[in-house]
């Protein structure tokens, strides 16, 4: 492993770490969340119920009628942006060896009268001010959404597509960003940290499906069927400025609280607002990413990370319509999004 490899390892959990990090606020010293040893992954990834040619699984929820159902309740003109800002610096998965996000101008005023690449002359070149630009980055970084090509177990993403049949040199032909459909829907947020009472959940803290319920019931919010919840950890505080303090030993979902969340409350989609959604360290000794390969590969849950839920908590908006559109980006694991919330 190269040196910044370790560092994001250590800090991820993937290499030993100090237990006592998971402990929940305000608990004794001795009291960390258990890692613990799980029954191996499945043998294979999960088969859509929705046919052979599934490729955005649970999203298949939406419909006509449900869009038209949420957007009817909107009672507010008031917009909340969840996204946040790209800039060149900006937190995201390079320790692992996935670039960073570059700016390049590629045209500037100056530059183009200079060049003069139009053969326009210098007259026309200053009169007309040019700029252009390009960037480039990891499709994971900023806020996005996970595709369902992005883990499978052994071989396969969802809906059985394998990687031998269906990963080319250009990307998934399956399961690929380009695939998802805009999401409107019922949205709610679980400020799990506002009902602590704490700025932001510790380094590690593995998020409950009692941590859920007690927030839900502190906010006086109920989930229902379709919903896109979005967990609040307060971790997006370092997201500008200290990048460190955002990415390392993030507080996140624990696999019961993921499959509390689909199964049992039977959301459409999840959100956070740290950099994995799920927690680490791990609570498995055999799955690297369990919340990761259990929303992708065996339920089919596309999922958004990174998101902006500040001002929601600050003004307590609990429920809302999620309205939120990702690039499509052909064969890619992931996109950028910038999903909108209104009140309801």
């Amino acid at each position: 492993m190269k040196p910044t490899r370790i560092l994001l390892a250590i800090s991820l959990g993937l290499v030993a770490c100090d237990p006592a990090r998971a402990r929940a606020p305000g608990a004794a010293s001795g009291a960390a969340s258990p890692v613990v040893a799980r029954t191996p992954t499945p043998a294979h990834a999960g088969k859509s119920p929705w046919g052979p040619d599934d490729q955005i699984g649970t999203l298949n929820l939406m419909t006509d009628a449900t869009r038209l159902a949420a957007l009817r309740r909107v009672r507010s003109g008031k917009v909340y942006d969840l996204s946040v800002e790209y800039f060149v610096g900006m937190p995201s998965w390079y320790a692992l060896g996935d670039p960073r996000y570059q700016y390049h101008l590629t045209h500037t005023p100056r530059g183009t009268t200079v060049d003069d690449p139009m053969h326009v002359g210098r007259a026309l070149n200053d009169k007309v001010s040019y700029t252009g630009d390009s960037v480039t980055m990891y499709t994971h970084m900023g806020t996005h959404i996970d595709a369902l090509n992005h883990f499978g177990l052994h071989g396969e993403i969802w809906n059985g597509f394998s990687a031998d049949e269906h990963l080319g040199d250009r990307g998934w032909t399956r399961g690929g960003a380009e695939a998802l459909p805009p999401i409107v829907a019922r949205g709610v947020l679980i400020d799990v940290a506002a009902a602590k009472g704490v700025d932001e959940l510790p380094p590690s803290y593995r998020i409950t499906p009692d941590d859920l319920a007690q927030a839900l019931a502190t906010q006086g919010t109920a989930l229902e069927p379709g919903d896109v919840v979005l967990v609040r950890t307060g971790r997006m505080r370092h997201f500008e400025g200290d990048n460190q303090r955002y990415m390392d030993a993030p507080p996140g979902l624990g696999l019961a609280a993921a499959r509390w969340l689909i199964d049992e409350q039977r959301a459409m989609t999840l959100g956070a607002d740290n950099l994995s959604l799920e927690t680490f360290p791990v609570e498995t000794d055999d799955n690297w990413v369990p919340v990761h390969t259990y929303l992708l590969a065996e339920r089919g849950v596309p999922f958004l990370e990174v998101v902006n839920l500040e001002a929601l908590s600050r003004d307590r908006v609990y429920e809302f319509a999620f309205i939120g559109s990702s690039l499509k980006l052909r064969g890619a694991s992931g996109a950028p999004m910038r999903p909108i919330a209104l009140p309801l």
